[in-house]
């Protein structure tokens, strides 16, 4: 959706990232008068998102956890949370074309691409607060589908103005139209508070309980898929929502953890199953059943209780 490659940079994260240089550069001790900035062109990309704000601008960071998102990324989660400017040096002490303080605009989009392993850093509440967790997994239905109908990747049709053979750029300015959209959902309003009331309680046993800017976020998120897709029911739409924006901090020992996911797996039923005979012992339980009120929500519970029995240990991200 964008129509320059200019609007997007795609930044190898290393694991020596130990502060914010290689997203935000430094000014030059050795020359006052200039600011060095990084080879990444994040500071480019920024600067060009501010004067262009009818167009989506991506700072797509590449394997994100390798190094820990709190010390590189710090800035960006401040102005977050304060929506003030970034810092870049004492004003007036510089004169290469970099202002003294950066704004981090709303049509600047940032997205971290993450695999859980032994080479990799755990996210911190402080970032999982701001962001929406995505899992892509690939089911067995999904993986025979493609084996029989492997070919290569047309990226080209993706970026093909015609509407007929893809939408690409066409797609820039619905999708700036779209993020401005900061509505709460009115609809079924009763039922999705009591909804995230009862995992609010069950969630603060365990100290992963979500505030209010949370809050605020899923009411949002929700708000926009009904705008997205008007057909998805509101079940569908909280479950969303559940598997973004809650499940994300659970992480512990069985002992900690089995009780609870226990529960939460008890509120993605109605009342006609046994959570734990009926679905999280089952290794074949089907989650399109008419008694799961969220699927999603439900398997990634499972797999996290299985992981808790099997290994002491459990987290939503999954190496």
């Amino acid at each position: 959706i964008c129509q320059e490659e200019s609007q997007y940079r795609i930044i190898p994260v290393g694991a020596d990232w130990t502060n914010r240089e290689p997203l935000l550069g430094y000014p030059n001790a050795l020359k006052p008068e200039e600011y060095v900035k990084p080879d990444s062109g994040v500071i480019d990309l920024i600067i060009q998102a501010n004067s262009n704000p009818e167009l989506p601008h991506f700072l797509i960071l590449d394997e994100m956890n390798l190094s820990h998102v709190e010390r590189y990324f710090a800035d960006f989660l401040s102005v977050m949370e304060s929506n003030e400017e970034i810092p870049l040096y004492a004003e007036g002490t510089v004169d290469n074309r970099v202002p003294s303080k950066l704004k981090v605009p709303a049509n600047l989009f940032i997205i971290g691409t993450v695999n859980i392993d032994e080479t990799t850093n755990m996210f911190s509440p402080k970032v999982l607060d701001r962001a929406n967790t995505i899992e892509f997994r690939i089911d067995t239905n999904e993986m025979e589908g493609f084996l029989k109908n492997t070919s290569e990747l047309n990226m080209k049709a993706l970026l093909e103005e015609d509407e007929k053979t893809g939408k690409g750029a066409n797609m820039a300015q619905k999708f700036i139209g779209l993020s401005n959209n900061k509505s709460f959902t009115t609809k079924d309003r009763d039922e999705i508070n009591k909804t995230l009331l009862k995992f609010f309680g069950e969630l603060q046993k365990t100290g992963a309980e979500f505030g209010y800017r949370s809050a605020t976020e899923i009411l949002r998120l929700i708000n926009q898929l009904s705008t997205l897709n008007n057909k998805l029911k509101t079940e569908e739409k909280l479950d969303i929502a559940i598997m973004q924006k809650l499940l994300p901090k659970l992480h512990g020992s069985r002992r900690k953890l089995s009780p609870i996911l226990e529960t939460l797996g008890s509120f993605c039923l109605t009342e006609d199953l046994k959570v734990v005979k009926d679905v999280l012992d089952k290794d074949d339980f089907d989650y399109s059943n008419d008694n799961v009120l969220y699927p999603l929500s439900l398997e990634k519970i499972a797999r996290m209780y299985k992981g808790a029995v099997d290994n002491g240990f459990a987290s939503y991200a999954e190496a």
